[in-house]
C-alpha cells in the first residue's frame, strides 16, 4: 500500500498512527502542501479533492478522508481494535474522532488560513483565528474526556480518538493555542512514550522539514 502524505498534515498524521498501531508497513510519498504540489494534475488524478491523506491499496484502490482510511484498517487488521467493545463507548470515540477531524480541523487548516489572507486578513488576525478555534474545540474535548475512564482517551489502550487528538494537539502548539487541560495533557504525555505514536510523529518523516 502507498500512503500519500504530508509530515504536517495532522489528518495524514492520524492515519500514520493508526498504521503503527496496527504494525502495518505502508511506502510513503510526500506531497509539499506550501508548494502546492496537492493540487498537481497528477495527484488531483488519484483525489479530485486535491486533499490529504489518500491510501492507494495494492489493487489500485485510492481511499480518501483519515476517518474512513482509519476504520478500513481496523477492519483489516482488527488487532489491537482501535475503538472500544462497548456500543456506547464506541460511539463516544467516534464523536471525539469527528470534533476533531471534522469541527477543529477543518476550519483552521491551510486552505482557510489562505482564503483569509485572501480576502484581506492581517497574519496575526488569522493566526489568532486559528487559535481560537482550536482552543474552543480542545475545551470541548477536556470536558467531553473528562467523563469517560483512562489513561488513554477511551480506557487502557489507544483509540481513534487518541490518533486524532496528538496531531492536533501539535497544531495548538503551533498557534499558540493554550487552556487548562489536564485531562489531554495526561493523555498527550502518555502517547509521547508510546512507540506508535513515536514514530508517527511528524519529525520522524523522511520528508520533515
Amino acid at each position: 500500500m502507498i500512503l500519500h502524505g504530508y509530515f504536517r498534515s495532522t489528518s495524514s498524521w492520524r492515519v500514520r498512527i493508526v498504521l503503527a498501531l496496527k504494525g502495518i508497513t505502508v511506502e510513503q510519498r510526500a506531497h509539499h502542501l506550501r508548494r502546492g504540489e496537492h493540487q498537481r494534475p497528477d495527484f488531483l488524478a488519484l483525489n479530485p479533492q486535491g486533499q490529504l491523506p489518500v491510501l492507494e491499496l495494492d489493487d489500485g484502490t485510492v481511499l480518501t478522508q483519515s476517518l474512513a482510511i482509519a476504520e478500513y484498517l481496523d477492519d483489516l487488521h482488527p488487532e489491537p481494535p482501535l475503538l472500544p467493545a462497548a456500543p456506547v463507548a464506541r460511539a463516544h470515540a467516534r464523536a471525539i474522532a469527528q470534533l476533531i477531524a471534522c469541527d477543529i480541523h477543518p476550519v483552521q487548516n491551510l486552505r482557510v488560513l489562505t482564503r483569509l489572507r485572501a480576502m484581506g486578513h492581517g497574519d496575526a488576525e488569522v493566526k489568532g483565528w486559528a487559535a481560537d478555534v482550536i482552543r474552543e474545540g480542545l475545551d470541548a474535548c477536556e470536558t467531553l474526556l473528562g467523563r469517560y475512564e483512562g489513561p488513554y482517551c477511551f480506557g487502557a489502550s489507544p483509540t481513534l480518538a487518541d490518533a486524532a487528538l496528538i496531531p492536533q494537539l501539535a497544531n495548538a502548539r503551533r498557534f499558540g493555542a493554550e487552556g487548562d487541560w489536564p485531562r489531554i495533557h495526561a493523555i498527550t504525555a502518555l502517547c509521547a512514550d508510546h512507540p506508535a505514536f513515536i514514530a508517527a510523529d511528524a519529525s520522524a518523516q523522511p520528508d520533515a522539514e
